[in-house]
């Protein structure tokens, strides 16, 4: 069973949300932040990328701009721009990208459950990424940022949802993005110990985005307990703010790849080696979204091909051999241009596909890259299969839009 607890969130009041409310902090840079929060002193950068409040070039890994994250946070609350709800309650999150809404509840998950396994994930993490969040969820004694998971649709969680979204939304506003965000309270008593009881009666919940958020909270909730010689297991620490979407509703985009070379060969050379294991079509000189599962755009010397991998190449019975990532990986990438490991190898960049096909061909036309191969996106039951057979997705496999807005809310630890 799924534990989920209602919160005291603290909120922007609703004149500032838009000046407030910012991209999560993992999918820009620090000068790209700094950019963004010129000349607003409000914006939540100040909090969640600190490093901008000093000169270019400052390590935002050094003890100060984590100090300054605590620093900035408290000013927002001594300044009424962040304010703490009176009474605990759940929250509507909902966003508007191309005309499609997904509506989210806002809960404090189970920390237990995260570390048991019930709260289940279907990437790794990498422990330097984990600790920079760790010391940011210390030092704030809050997690400022939701993560982001997916349930089982449930028609009478819809219901409630529903019934919210019928009053006026607290917060409702369009990003610099174009997407919309709406935001509503839940406070009434029966509809949060219904949402309570219907969350208990799911056996797992799944990380979709914010593998690293998840895994600093839950470690910070955890040590907590630990150093607490009182603890009593209904502290604050022991949950973690996560905003949760039926998986009916959510949308995976293709997560592209780009080589810078092509370890030697010639463009008909690489042609040649790719129809050992796939059926290959040319398809002119713009590149065409992939068709189907097993079916891959690949761009190259000014030409597009559609490419079909061939029965046999893959395993449609296993979870991870049934992946386009996994077939890339196995027969184009490292069978042919000799590249082992997505991880660390600098000849491989990638590219969610928000930012369409255009970009692929436009850095292999510059002669940046050599090749671009897009693929067709993961499904949610994919990735739910996947997490369920307790395995792991081979890196960049996974790219949600539109991504949570951070600072509509907060959940303090104590």
């Amino acid at each position: 069973m799924a534990v989920i607890k209602p919160f005291r969130g603290v909120r922007p009041p609703k004149q500032f949300v838009k000046e407030v409310a910012s991209r999560p902090y993992d999918v820009l840079n620090s000068e790209e932040a700094r950019k963004e929060a010129e000349g607003n002193e409000k914006s939540l950068y100040h909090i969640i990328k600190p490093e901008i409040d000093f000169p270019v070039g400052t390590d935002e890994h050094e003890e100060k701009v984590y100090r300054k994250a605590l620093e900035n946070f408290l000013k927002f609350q001594e300044k009424g721009w962040l304010l703490q709800d009176t009474s605990e309650m759940y929250y509507v999150y909902a966003q508007t990208m191309n005309g499609k809404t997904q509506y989210g509840l806002v809960v404090g998950a189970y920390v237990d459950d995260y570390m048991t396994g019930k709260i289940k994930k279907h990437e790794l993490t990498r422990r330097d990424k984990e600790e920079d969040r760790m010391k940011h969820v210390r030092v704030n004694d809050a997690n400022i940022e939701p993560v982001f998971f997916a349930y089982p649709d449930n028609k009478e969680l819809d219901d409630i949802v529903g019934r919210v979204i019928k009053n006026e939304a607290e917060y409702d506003f369009v990003s610099v993005d174009g997407v919309g965000h709406h935001f509503w309270l839940i406070g009434e008593k029966d509809d949060i110990e219904r949402i309570t009881q219907i969350f208990a009666s799911f056996p797992v919940l799944y990380i979709a985005d914010g593998h690293h958020r998840s895994a600093a909270a839950a470690l910070v909730g955890a040590e907590k307990a630990k150093n607490n010689p009182r603890h009593k297991g209904d502290e604050e620490y022991n949950y973690f703010m996560a905003v949760c979407f039926p998986d009916n509703q959510l949308t995976i985009i293709d997560y592209n790849r780009l080589v810078k070379d092509l370890n030697g060969l010639s463009p008909a050379g690489f042609i040649a080696r790719l129809e050992k294991n796939f059926s290959v079509e040319a398809t002119g000189t713009e590149i065409q979204k992939p068709k189907a599962l097993h079916n891959f755009s690949v761009y190259l010397d000014g030409k597009s091909y559609s490419v079909t991998a061939k029965p046999g190449t893959y395993d449609d019975g296993d979870p991870i051999a049934a992946l386009d990532v996994t077939v890339t990986s196995n027969l184009i990438l490292d069978d042919i241009l000799g590249i082992k490991d997505l991880r660390s190898d600098k000849r491989i960049d990638f590219v969610g596909g928000i930012r369409g096909l255009g970009e692929l061909k436009k850095r292999v036309d510059s002669g940046e890259m050599a090749l671009a191969i897009a693929l067709y996106p993961v499904s949610m039951k994919q990735l739910m299969d996947i997490a369920d057979s307790g395995n792991i997705m081979p890196p960049k496999t996974t790219w949600f839009e539109p991504k949570l807005r951070s600072g509509l809310v907060i959940h303090k630890l104590s």
